[in-house]
């Protein structure tokens, strides 16, 4: 099989396959003999097959005062949460009520209960008794304790609903998106920041604030809470109850936290707040792993947890029962380039020399789609796979659109676990398919609604006007209606003569076309324009999106097929929500690196391991200030974005237990990309030069200055770059031509200059 892939990455021939080093199997039996006191609970569960390596054991025998246990993938952190639970209760005569377990889903609640109960020496009624939830759930039940009966607003489109209301209220319900104003009011709940510390600095500033405003308020009126207020509510409760504080500290004697690196910082006040009294808080997590900043989450708090608690002990799981030592020495080698970290290098239990990391150079993401799809067939049809072994990881949701698209069509069962969000309903996009499906159906008057923003004007009365008039007569193109609203200006109304002249021109084009039309005559100075939209999703993920959008529209000849195509994409996503609906369905699992955390695969495919794709492009430009005096701040928000981006190339790496296959596309929506730094960096490869927006220095007014000089030092040496090449095929010849166009590449073939020989599509390394 693996067919298109090679053991190394493109570029990385000469170097050696990256290797973990092997554990030792020295277990429980043999470290803990039968006179010691505990020895009784260990060989209880070495005869219900619990053999804890050794700073597993040394974890669990912990008993009091606060301890880090780093834990790295795949390392048993579950086993040892369950294990020192049972060892406190058994060992250490700890009354289950004393201990409170927290997790970060009510799935893992539920089995660390069903598997503690399985324990030797424990029973049911004993397991009932310990508090193993949720941070929400925990704290919701501490509020109703106190008389808080608030309806708990679950439903998001209530909420999207809600946000929409107060927008139109305020006269500005076509500027934001509902449902990234709840992210960032969720954000700043999470982050403990208040309605007065919000930035009033711009216009959109001051109405963000009002809209957070509103929404408070109209929550409090209606007895309602959403899940951020049951922490922010519960942390003001304990601050102003010092009784109910200690009655908690007295009863919850000892504390375990999962997924430590997942801890937002709310919920580590409250932790804090309940382990102060007595300081046994154990804490497990790996802060390797931490890639939710955007929810709040701080690897610093693992990082700093023995300058938080001075006597903290640390253990460090470092022994990976998941993967092969191949993949497991992949993973240590990209994550060692991370410099804020802690130091840990993982080892395996098992070796293999067939099933090492394979890597695949496509010439875009449409091939790399192809070549996946054929490899999952394959190895399903000669019977060494099921469908259900697979699953496909990929950095950004827009990321997943070809390969969406190719299993689709190739009728390969799988789920995509990209939220339920449609790509190309995306609001994004969907004003730009609008216009589109105008061009065919003038009188579709949801297209018409959907662009109305596009012309400044708003959704509701715009439509509602539109139809008023279409009963008074009836138009072959409705929008005409709009020029005869009293309050338009003479050039708004000659904007929508303008827009109905080229939705009359545009039929008959291509659909790239029609788009690239659409972007450069007025979408792209609408979405600048709009700063409320840049305030809520960065414009270079906006560019992004509508970048892949382009990409999907080319390989279509008329706009007829291609919405004809997206509408059979849209019926055949409305079939996956059965079978997602099934757990137990055969399937391939599709989803972002972010949802794949805690998940493990026999088999895995990470996609698009490219620079712009994975570090994404919004990590290399984050430190893009107002402030040009911060060149430093600049510099460290990048080093602190691109940490993060080799973090999700970690963790993805690490979800798979005997394949991984990473694909690394040549060309990205047209534009050619070299292989990911993360890859380059595992091989020992020189570092990447740094894009401009790296490579910051200050004039004399401290005003940033983009530089394109390398270095003041002539002697410095050039780094070789490998770029795609015509490549002479002729045994005396030396010929080659650089290919600059993602097109060059498809040629069929091509002459030697030199030796009028046949030239093949190959790679050279260049200064």
């Amino acid at each position: 099989m693996v067919k298109n892939f090679k053991l190394l990455p493109s570029g990385m021939e000469n170097e050696s396959i990256p290797r973990s080093g092997l554990a030792s199997d020295t277990v429980s039996k043999f470290i803990i003999p039968d006179h010691e006191r505990d020895a009784p609970f260990f060989r209880a569960l070495e005869r219900n097959n619990i053999f804890l390596n050794q700073p597993q054991v040394e974890a669990v025998r912990h008993y009091q005062g606060p301890i880090l246990t780093l834990a790295g993938a795949g390392s048993g952190k579950t086993s040892v949460l369950i294990c020192r639970t049972g060892y406190l209760m058994a060992v250490k005569g700890v009354a289950p009520q004393h201990i409170l377990l927290v997790t970060f889903t009510r799935k893992a609640a539920d089995e660390m209960k069903e598997r503690i109960n399985k324990l030797p020496g424990v029973s049911w009624s004993m397991t009932k008794q310990i508090q193993a939830s949720t941070f929400h759930a925990f704290f919701l039940k501490l509020l109703k304790s106190r008389g808080f009966d608030h309806e708990i607003l679950s439903n998001e489109r209530f909420k999207h609903i809600t946000i929409k209301m107060i927008m139109r209220e305020m006269g500005i319900d076509d500027s934001y998106q509902p449902e990234t104003l709840i992210a960032l009011f969720s954000n700043y709940k999470m982050n403990m920041i208040s309605i007065d510390q919000l930035p009033e600095k711009t216009k959109g500033d001051k109405e963000i604030k009002e809209v957070y405003k509103r929404y408070e308020v109209w929550k409090r009126k209606n007895h309602k809470m959403d899940f951020d207020d049951i922490l922010v509510n519960a942390y003001e409760l304990l601050k102003r109850d010092p009784k109910l504080l200690l009655s908690l500290q007295k009863r919850f004697r000892f504390i375990m936290v999962d997924e430590f690196q997942d801890t937002n910082l709310i919920q580590y006040e409250l932790i804090k707040q309940i382990a102060k009294a007595h300081g046994n808080l154990f804490v497990v997590g790996d802060d390797d792993q931490t890639i939710y900043s955007f929810n709040g989450a701080r690897n610093e708090f693992i990082l700093n947890f023995k300058d938080e608690f001075p006597t903290a002990k640390t253990v460090t799981l470092d022994i990976n029962y998941r993967s092969n030592d191949s993949i497991i020495g992949l993973g240590n080698a990209v994550i060692k380039n991370n410099r804020n970290r802690k130091e840990k290098t993982l080892k395996g239990m098992r070796t293999s020399e067939e099933q090492v990391p394979y890597y695949g150079r496509p010439a875009n993401t449409d091939e790399e789609a192809e070549w996946i799809v054929e490899d999952i067939s394959e190895k399903v049809s000669v019977g060494t796979h099921r469908y259900g072994d697979f699953a496909i990881l990929h950095r950004a949701a827009s990321n997943s659109r070809a390969i969406f698209e190719k299993m689709t069509m190739d009728e390969v069962p799988f789920v995509s676990y990209v939220s339920d969000a449609f790509f190309y309903d995306h609001w994004v996009i969907k004003p730009v398919l609008d216009h589109l499906r105008l061009s065919i159906t003038p009188r579709d008057f949801s297209a018409i609604e959907g662009i109305l923003p596009t012309l400044y004007i708003n959704r509701e009365k715009g439509l509602e006007f539109i139809q008023t008039k279409e009963l008074e007569q009836k138009k072959k193109y409705p929008l005409i209606h709009l020029t005869s609203m009293h309050h338009l200006k003479e050039f708004q109304k000659g904007k929508i003569k303008e827009r109905i002249q080229w939705i009359k021109s545009v039929k008959g084009q291509e659909p790239l076309a029609a788009i690239k039309q659409i972007r450069s005559k007025f979408y792209n100075q609408y979405i600048d324009a709009n700063d409320s939209q840049s305030l809520t999703l960065h414009k270079e993920s906006m560019k992004e999106i509508l970048d892949e959008l382009e990409a999907s529209a080319k390989r279509f000849q008329t706009i007829a097929s291609f919405l004809t195509f997206i509408n059979d994409m849209k019926r055949k996503q409305e079939d996956m929500k059965e079978l997602m609906r099934d757990h137990k369905a055969d399937v391939v699992k599709l989803m972002t690196i972010h949802r794949s955390k805690g998940l493990e695969f026999p088999s895995v495919y990470v996609i698009g391991v490219s620079e712009g794709i994975l570090p994404h492009s919004t990590a290399l430009e984050a430190g893009k200030m107002e402030d040009a005096v911060s060149v430093t701040m600049e510099q460290q928000k990048v080093k602190e974005a691109v940490e993060e981006e080799r973090r999700l190339a970690y963790v993805a790496i690490s979800r798979a237990m005997n394949e991984l296959l990473i694909t690394s596309p040549e060309y990205y929506r047209g534009k050619r990309v070299m292989v990911s730094r993360f890859l380059e960096e595992a091989f020992n490869k020189p570092a990447l030069k740094k894009s401009k927006s790296q490579r910051l220095t200050k004039n004399a007014d401290h005003k940033r200055t983009v530089t394109n000089s390398r270095s003041n030092t002539d002697t410095e040496e050039k780094p070789l770059i490998t770029v795609l090449a015509w490549i002479c095929n002729s045994p005396n010849c030396r010929a080659w031509v650089r290919i600059r166009t993602e097109p060059e590449s498809k040629l069929p073939k091509r002459d030697c200059p030199i030796c009028k020989g046949n030239m093949i599509v190959g790679e050279k390394e260049i200064n």
